[in-house]
């Protein structure tokens, strides 16, 4: 097939970036693959970080080629000008990575337009159906969108639900999120930890921007009640790792109020992706306190250096993190539970053989499966 896939990609940043760019790679094995990404992905207005743009090389056994600029996702005369541009070069399968509504508008009429009188066949994978941050026309917009749809792939049973409550009768097959082999191999954690000047004997991790729903806060309540109840087992350091999308003072704040200044670490911004596998080396454990999700890909880039995962009981995370086999699965906005996972987790000696475990489990979730799943759907 001739596929070309329109969404986030290099030279733009984050974790859908990485995502496209290893399914384009593996797509390519079998299929002639192009990506065309925004010119302009969000408005100055509604973008709350400090760039849109990757600051680093990423790598995937050898430079990426950036993806033509072509988007602007707020002009429509863009989106026709776009769609020209697909039918011209006459795609069997336009693949979009849909994750909020606010690209409904732009997305559906590029896909409308583009395959319209044509064999082209159109396939969203879904992070979201409608998100748990609801805004006002987040169902209108992303109606608008689905209606242009021939194929959908989900990658939880939550997605999976929302999907087949709101679009009844959807063609669409549930694969879970692949791994994210894009920041390479493990290193060992001691020269991970030298190489970030840490001395502490426990690192627990949380990557990722910080907003309000993440659960920062619900991590350093727990740092305290460790340490309040003399359980932080010989000095428990958190690496808060991530840009702020969220008010960075009164976090840094809530440190100094709850005492934990020695326990708390931030590295308040974007992490290039060479050095991605320095973080995730350096820690014991990934925590994901989330007060709400559908799904993460931070457990997939956990997964990938073999880290074990403390996570909520939100969206799908628990159809990823096996309790008490690859990680502990807790409830939300409940910070004593967490602290008593964290205190489980060192007090128990969980690591080796979590580790493990997490080496035999992400075997299932490969780029191959994900490959398969298209194929049959469309082919």
């Amino acid at each position: 097939m001739k596929i070309i896939i329109v969404s986030t990609a290099y030279p733009l940043r984050g974790g859908i970036a990485h995502y496209n760019a290893l399914l384009a790679e593996h797509l390519r094995r079998r299929h002639v693959v192009e990506t065309i990404t925004f010119k302009r992905q969000y408005p100055a207005l509604l973008f709350p970080g400090k760039t849109q743009e990757e600051s680093g090389q990423p790598t995937l056994r050898g430079a990426i080629t950036p993806a033509p600029q072509l988007i602007d996702s707020v002009n429509p005369f863009n989106w026709v000008r776009v769609a020209r541009e697909l039918r011209r070069r006459r795609p069997d399968l336009l693949i979009f990575k849909y994750w909020l509504p606010f690209f409904g508008p732009c997305f559906g009429t590029i896909a409308r337009l583009a395959a319209w009188g044509t064999t082209t066949k159109v396939l969203f994978i879904c992070d979201n159906v409608i998100p748990h941050e609801r805004r006002p026309g987040d169902v209108l917009f992303t109606t608008f969108a689905f209606k242009a749809v021939d194929y959908f792939i989900v990658q939880s049973d939550t997605v999976e639900q929302s999907l087949n409550r709101h679009f009844p009768g959807s063609t669409y097959r549930n694969v879970p999120h692949p791994v994210y082999e894009i920041f390479g191999a493990p290193l060992k954690k001691t020269a991970a930890r030298q190489a970030l000047g840490i001395a502490a004997a426990k690192v627990v991790l949380y990557f990722g921007y910080v907003r309000p729903y993440k659960g920062v806060m619900v991590l350093l309540e727990a740092l305290q009640h460790l340490q309040d109840n003399g359980a932080d087992l010989g000095g428990v350091q958190a690496l808060v790792v991530g840009e702020f999308y969220d008010d960075e003072a009164k976090y840094r704040q809530r440190v100094r109020d709850l005492g934990l200044l020695e326990k708390v670490r931030f590295v308040a911004d974007y992490v290039p992706n060479e050095q991605v596998a320095t973080y995730f080396s350096a820690a014991d454990v990934v925590v994901l306190p989330y007060l709400s999700a559908t799904q993460s890909g931070i457990v997939q880039i956990a997964y990938n250096f073999n880290k074990p995962v403390i996570a909520t009981d939100v969206g799908g995370l628990a159809e990823v993190v096996l309790h008490e086999k690859t990680g502990f699965i807790v409830p939300p906005n409940d910070p004593r539970a967490l602290a008593e996972a964290i205190r489980r987790f060192y007090a128990e000696d969980r690591e080796a053989a979590y580790s493990a475990r997490v080496e035999i489990e992400k075997k299932k979730y490969s780029w191959d499966r994900l490959v398969g799943a298209i194929e049959e759907m469309t082919g």
